[in-house]
């Protein structure tokens, strides 16, 4: 029987984009180098699970430079499906944990020997994503100082205005009273409570309709960072189910 699914499907594709060259999946299926010796099977899954993990991080950096720069432009409509697509991508992140629990004790320390003082504590994604949402920390630099090309993101990203700092010189333009010392504070420190700025919100809450940009933004951000604490929870049970109370790799516990 002629399968007509066929007809028409491009099958010369010489010296042609493929879907393996646009996707550079020669190098991306090559970059799993199993460290032990003789090779544990689920060494795959651990580094897999990581970086799939790190691919996640970077459209999310993406998506979200893509809004800083939105809500400087006071563009704040479309930043909204900006950040709903960063929550999406979040329950990605958080749904995925549930693989690695598959990973029993015994078979992670078959290999966990391997991985030396590597650990996700030292992701410079994951720490640039903190970051851009505001919950910067300056020590955390001197972790990547082997690593210039890292630690110039990180940089970058602890010395420029995070989204929640976006969003407030946004309210600012638009006419509300946002107080001077958190405009003109310096944005590589962690905000300090506002009792101005809960009367701000206070006055957006009471009538969402007749603020909704602001209203909506607000509500956007908490979903980011609720859907982000989510995941940092996840990966603390996890963590808690595959290696116990033991100090992780890097030292962390």
């Amino acid at each position: 029987m002629h399968d007509r699914t066929l007809d028409g499907l491009e099958s010369d594709l010489a010296n042609r984009q493929t879907y393996t060259g646009y996707l550079c999946l020669e190098r991306i299926l090559s970059a799993q180098h199993p460290l032990s010796s003789p090779p544990h099977h689920d060494e795959m899954l651990f580094i897999i699970q990581h970086q799939t993990t790190e691919l996640w991080f970077r459209l999310i950096i993406h998506e979200l430079k893509e809004a800083l720069r939105l809500i400087r432009n006071d563009e704040l409509e479309s930043t909204f499906k900006i950040l709903a697509r960063v929550k999406h991508i979040q329950a990605q992140l958080v749904s995925q944990w549930a693989v690695l629990e598959t990973l029993t004790p015994s078979e992670y320390m078959q290999f966990r020997h391997v991985l030396g003082p590597a650990s996700g504590f030292q992701s410079v994604q994951y720490r640039v994503v903190e970051f851009l949402l505001g919950n910067k920390d300056e020590r955390m630099l001197r972790f990547h100082a082997h690593d210039a090309e890292g630690l110039a993101a990180l940089t970058e990203a602890l010395e420029h205005p995070s989204l929640y700092d976006e969003f407030l010189h946004h309210l600012a333009r638009a006419g509300m009273p946002i107080p001077a010392s958190v405009l003109e504070r310096d944005v590589r420190t962690p905000h300090e409570p506002n009792d101005d700025l809960v009367e701000v919100f206070s006055h957006v809450y009471a009538d969402p309709s007749s603020h909704w940009n602001a209203y909506e933004m607000a509500e956007k951000l908490i979903d980011v960072d609720e859907t982000f604490s989510i995941w940092r929870f996840r990966h603390m049970k996890v963590v808690e189910r595959v290696i116990g109370y033991k100090r992780g790799t890097g030292g962390s516990k």
